[in-house]
């Protein structure tokens, strides 16, 4: 057993076009992240003051910014449709990018882009009553994915027209009056899954490793550097 095991660690990883690890099972981390918003909804449902406890608002996240990533795991208790909407955008692009980039790569880019969301409503949103107005929803984390998987798709070679289409489509959406979508979280995923989709998919095969770890340092200190100065310009801080 012992050279078994010996041998399996001499035979290199099989890689993807992007140095992600190519794995036979299933996506684990879109499964978990999707088990995690199935989850968070439910105790919405069930739980008088989970989505409170967990929503952001500019106004309040000012002074608990754990609040920039937990809202990314709520969902309108309202509107079932919320949520399904965005786990099967997740569970559409999440698989390719989680196999093309590998499971440390895509987790990140997913949680920056969520966080990314509430940074681009402090940015973009007007401040006025609208910095109080509770936002939720993975909106902002699917749309990291969709700028990701769009600068994937062009550096492999393949079709993005689709991809961009969808992009554009769902922009226009959230600037139609009267269906409370929270736009500015949309750009701000966007932005950030575009920054490091593109970090890389173009980092060299040698420096892969070190741009998965300084290209997000770099977006995160970008996105907190904003939301800081944003801040204080506005008296919050």
């Amino acid at each position: 057993m012992d050279c078994v095991a010996e041998a399996n660690r001499a035979v290199p990883a099989r890689r993807t076009a992007l140095g992600g690890r190519v794995r036979d099972g299933r996506p684990l981390v879109t499964f978990t992240l999707i088990g995690l918003n199935a989850l968070s909804y439910l105790l919405q449902l069930t739980t008088p003051t989970w989505t409170s406890r967990w929503a952001f608002s500019p106004v309040v996240g000012s002074v608990q910014p754990y609040r920039f990533l937990t809202a990314a795991f709520l969902h309108s208790p309202a509107s079932f449709l919320h949520i399904v909407f965005n786990m099967v955008a997740l569970w559409t692009v999440g698989p390719l990018l989680e196999q093309l980039l590998g499971r440390a790569r895509y987790l990140t880019l997913y949680l920056m882009a969520a966080v990314g969301g509430s940074v681009g409503a402090v940015l973009l949103a007007p401040v006025t009553h609208s910095w109080n107005v509770a936002i939720v929803g993975a909106s902002g984390a699917v749309f990291g994915l969709f700028g990701a998987i769009l600068v994937v798709l062009r550096r492999v070679g393949a079709d993005a027209r689709g991809i961009l289409g969808v992009i554009v489509v769902n922009l226009v959406i959230g600037f139609v009056p009267g269906l409370g979508i929270a736009w500015q979280a949309h750009v701000g995923g966007l932005v950030v899954g575009l920054l490091l989709g593109a970090a890389y998919a173009h980092a060299p095969a040698p420096r892969r490793r070190l741009v998965a770890v300084a290209a997000p340092v770099v977006v995160g200190v970008l996105l907190v550097a904003s939301t800081v100065l944003t801040y204080r310009a506005v008296g919050l801080l």
